[in-house]
Parts: C-alpha cells; sequence; structure tokens
C-alpha cells in the first residue's frame, strides 16, 4: 500500500515531463499529438450495455488479441468490445482490425483518473495482454468489483530481473488479478515468482492469427510490381539494425537479389531510405505505387499495416529486433505462411517460440549481420531448402494453435459463476 502510494504521487509530478515526450515523439510522428483528452483521462468512454475491456500496449499485442476477441465474440454475442491502447501505431491498428469496436487510448496509470475511467466505463471484465501490469488500474479494478484478467502472459528472465526491484508495488497488483493465462510454463513460474496466483498456461494466441486474405492478395501484387528477382525481407527492423544490415547488403555479391526493409517504426522510414542510399544502394519506396526497377538495390516497405503483405512477397525473411538486443518481434507470422526464418541472437520476448522455431526446423539463427547476409543469399539460391523450412513452418505453426479458445474457457470459468 505505501509502495503504491508512493507511485501514484509521482504521476501528477512526471505529467509535464509525458507532456515534453510526447511532443518530442510528434516531430517525426504527428499522431502523437492526437487524443491527449483520452491519455490524460479528460475524455471518458460511455458505459452501455454489457462491456468487454481488453488493453493491448501496441501494435503486436493489438494484432495477437485479434482471435482471442473473435473467439470471445463467439461466446458473448451480446457484448461491447473497448480496445484501448497506448501507442498511436496500436490505435491505428485497433481500428483497422476492430471496425466495430470503441477504441481509445489508456489513460496514464494516475489513481484518480484510473479510478473516473473505471467508474464511467463499468465493463464486466478488464483483459489485460501479455505483460501490461499497472498497479493503479488493478487497484481500481479491485474497488469497484471488475474482475482482471493478464492473459497471453509473458514474463523474460530480464523483465523479472526489473519487476524485482519493484516487487513492492507490483507484487500487490497481481495479486488483484482473477486469473493468468500464461504463454508457457517458463512465463508461468517467473509470474508466480513474482506474486501472481490462479495460474493456467494456455499457449500464445499469435499462433492462432490467421492471415487476411486482403493482405495475401496484396503480397501476391508486390511480386507483381517486384518481378522474377529473389527477396529478402528484413523485416519490424529496429534502431540500429538496418545499418548493420545495409553496410553487410552492400559488401556482399547478392546478384539481381531484391533487399525489402521494413523498419518497425514508420517515424524511422525516412531515416532509413537516407541511411540506404548514404550506402550507395539505389533505394525505392513502397508509397511511390511504381514497379520495382532492376535497378531497385532495396525496396523500402514505408507503410503500416501491410506488414502480412511483404512476409507473403518474400522468399526468405528476418525478423527484425533480434540482431540487436531488443529481444525479436513476432516470428510466428512469417512461419505461418511458409516463409523461412532468420533470426539474430536477441530472441528473449519470443523464447519459447524462437526454440520451438529451430528446433522444427523452420527458423535458423545468426550471430551478426555478415553472417545473415550470408545465409540469406544461401537460402535464396537453394530452392529444395526453402520448400523444407516451409514445409516446417507450416506444421510447427498448426502444433500449436488453440490459445484463444483455453483462454476464453479459463475467462468463461470465472465469469458464467
Amino acid at each position: 500500500m505505501i509502495a503504491r502510494a508512493l507511485y501514484s504521487l509521482l504521476w501528477p509530478l512526471a505529467t509535464p515531463l509525458i507532456k515534453r515526450y510526447l511532443r518530442k515523439r510528434a516531430r517525426q510522428a504527428p499522431a502523437y499529438l492526437e487524443h491527449w483528452d483520452e491519455r490524460f483521462g479528460d475524455a471518458l468512454p460511455q458505459a452501455g450495455g454489457e462491456v468487454i475491456w481488453l488493453h493491448a500496449v501496441s501494435v503486436g499485442e493489438t494484432r495477437a488479441a485479434l482471435p482471442l476477441v473473435r473467439a470471445l465474440q463467439q461466446r458473448y454475442p451480446q457484448a461491447r468490445f473497448v480496445i484501448t491502447q497506448m501507442t498511436p501505431t496500436g490505435r491505428a491498428t485497433a481500428q483497422q482490425l476492430y471496425p466495430d469496436a470503441e477504441v481509445r487510448y489508456l489513460p496514464y496509470d494516475n489513481a484518480r483518473v484510473m479510478r473516473r475511467f473505471v467508474a464511467a466505463l463499468r465493463p464486466r471484465c478488464l483483459i489485460l495482454m501479455e505483460t501490461e501490469i499497472w498497479p493503479n488500474l488493478l487497484h481500481a479494478c479491485a474497488q469497484a468489483g471488475v474482475p482482471a484478467f493478464l492473459v497471453n502472459a509473458r514474463l523474460s528472465e530480464k523483465s523479472l530481473r526489473g519487476y524485482r526491484r519493484i516487487a513492492a508495488l507490483i507484487r500487490p497488483a497481481l495479486r488483484q488479478l482473477r486469473a493468468v493465462a500464461a504463454q508457457s510454463e517458463a512465463d508461468a513460474t517467473r509470474l508466480a515468482a513474482l506474486g501472481a496466483g490462479n495460474l493456467r498456461v494456455c499457449g500464445n494466441t499469435k499462433y492462432d492469427f490467421t492471415p487476411p486474405p486482403a493482405q495475401l492478395a496484396l503480397g501476391a501484387a508486390f511480386r507483381e510490381r517486384i518481378g522474377s528477382r529473389s527477396v529478402w525481407l528484413c523485416a519490424s527492423t529496429r534502431d540500429g539494425e538496418e545499418a548493420l544490415i545495409l553496410a553487410a547488403w552492400r559488401a556482399a555479391n547478392v546478384g539481381d537479389a531484391l533487399l525489402l526493409l521494413v523498419p518497425r517504426h514508420p517515424e524511422r522510414f525516412a531515416t532509413v531510405a537516407a541511411l540506404a542510399a548514404e550506402q550507395g544502394l539505389r533505394v525505392q519506396q513502397r508509397s511511390d505505387q511504381q514497379p520495382v526497377s532492376r535497378e531497385t538495390q532495396v525496396w523500402l516497405g514505408d507503410s503500416m499495416g501491410e506488414l502480412f503483405a511483404y512476409y507473403a512477397a518474400a522468399d526468405v525473411a528476418f525478423v527484425g529486433g533480434s540482431l540487436l538486443d531488443f529481444g525479436a518481434q513476432n516470428l510466428i507470422e512469417p512461419a505461418s505462411i511458409g516463409v523461412p526464418v532468420l533470426l539474430g541472437p536477441s530472441t528473449y520476448n519470443f523464447a519459447e517460440a524462437s526454440q520451438l522455431a529451430l528446433a522444427a526446423g523452420a527458423a535458423r539463427q545468426v550471430s551478426d549481420a555478415g553472417e545473415l547476409v550470408a545465409l540469406a543469399l544461401q537460402l535464396l539460391a537453394d530452392a529444395p531448402q526453402r520448400a523444407a523450412m516451409r514445409d516446417a513452418g507450416l506444421a510447427f505453426t498448426a502444433q500449436h494453435r488453440g490459445a484463444s479458445a483455453r483462454i476464453v474457457a479459463l475467462l468463461a470459468s470465472q465469469l458464467d459463476q
């Protein structure tokens, strides 16, 4: 209680710093200046009917929630869904994926604001995706009698070490959860060490995600724009990774292979285009709507919401955030449509999925950018090996589906009493 009281005192003091941070981010991504009334609790949601509230912080969690939301809609067809995020890209993704839901920002974890938000919405339950542990939010739900669940929950060793430093704040918050659906036994063990109870291992909803047919059709259209060239995709790359990849690509004998580069954050599109040009590479952007020239060496995927289409257009895909110490992005998506996956050394955010994909032969792991480019070129030249990895990826992802149904069963056991 003392830890949460001190934590609560910090939020009003931190508000000017948060606003300054948002203005700084807005220099490259203007959407950070939008909907401030939601971020700071000045615009509250409307209650009405049976509300299921799901919070997914950004793009990855929002996409991972889709099969779960579909399963919940089948179980509770009368429910109205409210989907909250913390980032503009997450909010935009939610508006695209959940056209019938109310989409809005979750306010920052100010105790007074959270009490008002929960009281205004009056949801049947709150579902938090993955690692969203907000002490004042959970306290407000407990005080209002709103059952809260943490689902698709994951906790890396790195995150566990960080949370242990603030255990006096996090342990009481975890105890206010009605149930926790962990992705793996290892995640469940780490969450239990922090104080979580009523733990079930339900798997990862990312395996249940079905690529939208429109995205696959767009991928086929991308291939038409590219022509017959081999395509190596570097997807969801993070700051620092592109420079390493581009330098290694320029130094290698790539023939007429095309590097398709898709940075994770849209505010970095222009920066990455400039990096490629500085390397002396001929760059073209997806946004120009033109066929890819034979002279183009790097095609920049400067669009949002089209990642599956880029995967569908690729012969081999590197999953970004893994070459440097970012913990990797979602490797399940490319494997699910049979694209051979390459990973760097940092995979702690997807530790179990990475281990399973590597063991199944759906993915290969490298230690640095030079090795990454060499392996990509090797696979582009080896159709039988790509076919073997394709079949392994399809089998690997099919084997681990079903998490969404298990999570809905867990939620129903608590809600339908």
